[in-house]
Order: structure tokens, then C-alpha cells, then sequence
């Protein structure tokens, strides 16, 4: 989960090197105060840029640094906003809002200099973020080869924002945007271009997307300090943020060395124990893709005759130390305006399920806060991963789902479209068509079917469970999946499967059920006097319930064992 979709580990030696010093506070001084800074020219954090997307129809914030009591003034076609620089140097000008607009604008800054900024669009931005599923590039989707030569849009526009951890939030970060091409969408989110892609008709108007990803991250570390210590239960988060805080002198010194020791030891690893490794691996793969096309387990992964040397944890905490991302990646990009986030993550904080029901919650209203907006924020339900039957997934999905709870959320649930073996499955076409249902409906207000099937309530009749459900749609079916990592999609199946049901003993057997209307009844012999069911309630289950829209009803537990 710590590495990237092309396997690569995320700490290279140039991350190692930006790493040093790299917790700057926010403040004008450190930009003004530079010798290229003497002139105290107008500023501008780089989340501006030609070819950007402003957000339409709503107040337009843009800000830098001048020198204190410099005016500015801003100008977008026919719009002007102007302010004054405080002492310590920030400013901020809001232009009124502005309607689409798909033909090139220029939006200029002048104080004692000018910035213009060319091919400036109106439209809507929507921000990209979570770990590794929504980092995962269009060029490794499963329908790359279609996708990728007609990937040619200059009505969407991208910003994939540097990696940066910080113990304080920052007022920068690096990045710049760009015109969808096949060449610059080609490492951008595959979810993220696939949910633009099927909006761009739609709405026609332009989109903007900024990608804010970091593959193995936990969501504490997307969460701002002063968000964490809202809620007593993070308390422990807000103690090694702490902690990490006293410590951090020390360790930044020492930090050099053990780069050292570290590039010593790996050039070694690389030189020995590499070559070997890698056959290993190539061969390895090539069994394993032998076994699940004979729908056979794989077998286990190979080892290096000895282990890979461990990159030296960062001296601010890293990408997982509670606020790090939030302050490196995301505190730089407010109050830019935009339509709302997608979010695809949650691998990382599995085994801390049930905490996990309190925490995302806490995230999205954190995020909410800072932009002083209550925008839409649509996630992905986690996908099928593992082969064993633990239920560790299960409850994280379920911790998910209770974030619908706030309002303007919306769920994309790709329990279908998972591939066991592999935490990355290829298909994010699937995932990107099902957050792009949930826009249409939570932030465009379209009345459509967004969602499959949510379980509702349940009765007992006699040895029967009766389950109802919502988001039924045009009604509930038997259905396969839309893709599967193994090849070609299987027809749908002859009876529902993914059902257990259990007595007051507790004591779980499979069910047998059937659609009837918009309910499902299950039943067992095994379960006389039934008290609870449970559906696709496993790491990888095998479950096929739909609405006839073709999308698949989330898994869910009626009991509270």
C-alpha cells in the first residue's frame, strides 16, 4: 500500500534530498526576504497558472504576497477586484462570480509588476485525492491503449500538485497546469480523468481537476492539526504530531547522514542482491498469471536473499504523521474555488475500522472548514482485495458508508470491479463512470439513478428475512460484474450469492435468497429463527446483486456483533 501502481517505492533519492528543511512556515517572510525578493514584486502561489480552470458562479478568491501596503489589482475580462497587502505582505482580492466560459481568458495581477496568466477557462474545479487507487495512472488502466490516443480534451484542464509533507501548513507547493493531452494525462489519475471525461458532455463546460494523491496514506495525515484536536478520540494524533514537533531539530540533523548510509547501503543491495531478485520476480509473475487464468491461487511472492535497505523516515514524520499532508498538499491550495473533491482511499487505515467511522467524517467536515464551503465530497467505496476471509475490508467499507450520514456526500461502490491478488486493479473506468453518476446527482441535482442498491431495513417473517432496500432503481436483478482481472466477464449467475444468515447463537451459514420486488428474502435450513444477514461481508466476496442500472448494492450487516 506504501508504493506506487508501477511498483516503485515512493522515497527516492531526490524525495530524500527535498526532504531536508522542507517544513517552512507560511508566512510572506519567508518569500519576500529572499535576494530575488529584495524588489518586493507581486507573488503568486502556483496553483495559478495559464491554462488554469476558475470556478464558476461563485466568488473567485486570488491571492499572493506583495509588499506591505502595495495594491493590487485583479482583472478578468470585464471584472476587477482590487486589495491592499497586509504587514506581512498577504493579500487577497475576490472577483465576482463569473459564468462558463470556454473561450480563452486572460487574468491579469498588477501591483508595482504585472502577472498575466494565459487561456484562463471558467468551469468547475474538482479536486483528486486519497492514496495510491486515485494515483493510479490512466497510462496503467486496464483500457489504456483505447484510451490514452484520443485522450486529447483542451476543455479539461490538469494540476498534479507535488508530493510534500510539512508539520505546518504551507502556503505553496509545486505544480502547474496543463492542458489534457495523451502526453500530460498519461500520469494523471485514472479516476479522475474517467469521472471528467463522462461530465465534460454533460455539462458542457470546461473542468479542472487537481490532483492531491500520495499512495500508502492514512487519512489522520490528510486531516489538519486544529481538525484532529476537535474531536477527543484523536487526541493520540494530536500527541505524536507533538511529538514529532520536539523532536524535530534533532532529527533533521541527523537526517543527512543517514541519507548517506542509506544511498551506501542500497547502491550495495542494488549491485548484489537486485539482479538476482528481479528474475525472481519476472518469473514469479508469469506463474502467478498462469494460476489466475486457471482461476488457481497464485503462489507467494519470491524474496531477496536479503531485504531491501529501509529509507530513513523523514525528520518531520512523513507522509503518514498526523497533518503532514494536509499541510504539505493541501492547506497551500485554499481558498481556491472549487465544485467539490472525489476521493478514493481508506487501504491505509484498515485495521483501525471502526475509528476510521469517526475520522473520515472528521476529514471531510476539517476540509469543509478550512475552504469555508460545504461542497460536494464523493468517495469510492473500497474494492475487493485479499483472499482470505477475514473481515477487516468489510468493516472498513461499512465505516465508509457511514459518511453518507453528512450531507452532500455520495458513495461509488466498486466492491465488483476489485482484483483479490492486487490492491491496484486496473479498471478505473468503472470507478470514475460510478463518482461521475454521484456528481450528476449530488452536486448537479440530477434526478437519476446514482447508486445501487442500499440496504434499508430489515423483518423477520417465520424462518424468512425480508431485506429492503434503497436506490433499487428500475429494479433489482442478477448481474455480473463489468470487468474482471482474469479476462472476458462471466454471464450473470443463476441465484444470488454473497448472503449468510445466523440465529441469536450467532453462528454464521450461507443463505439462500431471492429478489422479490424491492426486497430480497433469505433464508436457511441451518437457521431456523433467524435474527441477522449479512451480505458480501468478506475481504473478496462473491456477490452479484444489482439494480438493473448495473450498479451493484454495497455490502452491509444488519447485526452489530
Amino acid at each position: 500500500m506504501g508504493e506506487k501502481p508501477n511498483g516503485k517505492s515512493q522515497i527516492t533519492m531526490n524525495s530524500l534530498n527535498r526532504s531536508l528543511f522542507r517544513d517552512l512556515r507560511c508566512a510572506a517572510g519567508v518569500i519576500l526576504l529572499t535576494a530575488s525578493g529584495l524588489r518586493a514584486d507581486v507573488k503568486m502561489p502556483s496553483i495559478f497558472g495559464s491554462h488554469m480552470v476558475l470556478q464558476q458562479d461563485t466568488k473567485i478568491p486570488v491571492w499572493g504576497w506583495a509588499a506591505p501596503g502595495e495594491e493590487v489589482t485583479v482583472t478578468l475580462g470585464g471584472s476587477t477586484a482590487k486589495a491592499t497587502a497586509e504587514a506581512n505582505g498577504n493579500w487577497r482580492a475576490d472577483l465576482p462570480p463569473a459564468k462558463t466560459e470556454s473561450k480563452p481568458q486572460t487574468l491579469t495581477v498588477a501591483g508595482k509588476n504585472t502577472i498575466k496568466f494565459d487561456d484562463v477557462l471558467v468551469g468547475d474545479v474538482w479536486v483528486c485525492s486519497g492514496q495510491s487507487n486515485m494515483q493510479f495512472s490512466l497510462s496503467h488502466a486496464h483500457n489504456a491503449a483505447t484510451e490514452l490516443p484520443k485522450a486529447d480534451d483542451p476543455q479539461l484542464r490538469l494540476f498534479a500538485v507535488v508530493g510534500k509533507t510539512a508539520m505546518e501548513p504551507q502556503c505553496d507547493v509545486p505544480g502547474k497546469w496543463v492542458v489534457c493531452t495523451p502526453e500530460t494525462v498519461a500520469t494523471f489519475s485514472a479516476v479522475g480523468y474517467f469521472f471528467a471525461k463522462e461530465l465534460r458532455p454533460i455539462l458542457k463546460r470546461p473542468i479542472g481537476l487537481i490532483g492531491v494523491y500520495w499512495g500508502g496514506t492514512m487519512a489522520q495525515a490528510w486531516t489538519s492539526l486544529p481538525g484532529l484536536q476537535k474531536d477527543p478520540p484523536f487526541a493520540n494524533y494530536v500527541a505524536a504530531h507533538a511529538k514529532v514537533e520536539a523532536d524535530f531539530a534533532k532529527r533533521n540533523a541527523a537526517f543527512p547522514g543517514l541519507v548517506d548510509a542509506y544511498r551506501v547501503a542500497n547502491k550495495k543491495w542494488t549491485a548484489e542482491d537486485a539482479p538476482a531478485y528481479n528474475v525472481a520476480i519476472s518469473q514469479w509473475k508469469q506463474e502467478a498469471d498462469k494460476a489466475k487464468a486457471a482461476n488457481q491461487t497464485p503462489p507467494p511472492a519470491p524474496t531477496p536473499a536479503h531485504p531491501k535497505p529501509a529509507a530513513p523516515a523523514y525528520p518531520d514524520g512523513g507522509q503518514n504523521s498526523p497533518a503532514n499532508l494536509f499541510n504539505g498538499m493541501v492547506a497551500p491550495l485554499i481558498p481556491y474555488a472549487i465544485k467539490g473533491v472525489i476521493w478514493y482511499q481508506g487501504e491505509s487505515n484498515q485495521g483501525r475500522e471502526v475509528e476510521y467511522a469517526t475520522l473520515f467524517p472528521r476529514m471531510i467536515t476539517d476540509w469543509r472548514e478550512k475552504w469555508s464551503s460545504d461542497f460536494p465530497f464523493l468517495f469510492v467505496q473500497l474494492a475487493a482485495f485479499g483472499t482470505g476471509p477475514g473481515p477487516g475490508w468489510a468493516r472498513l467499507r461499512e465505516s465508509q458508508t457511514k459518511a453518507l450520514a453528512l450531507p452532500k456526500t455520495g458513495m461509488a461502490i466498486a466492491i465488483d470491479v476489485g482484483d483479490p491478488p492486487n490492491i491496484h486493479p486496473k479498471d478505473k473506468f468503472d470507478v470514475g463512470h460510478r463518482l461521475a453518476l454521484a456528481a450528476r446527482h449530488v452536486a448537479y441535482g440530477e434526478d437519476l439513478v446514482y447508486s445501487g442498491p442500499m440496504y434499508d431495513s430489515m423483518k423477520v417473517e417465520g424462518g424468512n428475512v425480508v431485506l429492503s432496500f434503497k436506490n433499487t432503481g428500475s429494479g433489482m436483478i442478477i448481474d455480473a460484474p463489468p470487468w474482471v482481472a482474469t479476462g472476458d466477464v462471466p454471464p450473470p449467475a443463476a441465484e444470488l450469492k454473497g448472503f449468510v444468515i445466523a440465529g441469536e447463537n450467532k453462528k454464521w451459514f450461507p443463505a439462500a435468497a431471492k429478489i422479490d420486488g424491492d426486497t430480497v428474502v433469505v433464508s436457511s435450513p441451518d437457521v431456523p429463527k433467524p435474527v441477522a444477514v449479512r451480505y458480501a461481508w468478506e475481504n473478496s466476496p462473491v456477490c452479484n446483486l444489482y439494480n438493473k442500472e448495473h450498479l451493484p448494492a454495497s455490502p452491509f450487516r444488519t447485526d452489530d456483533w
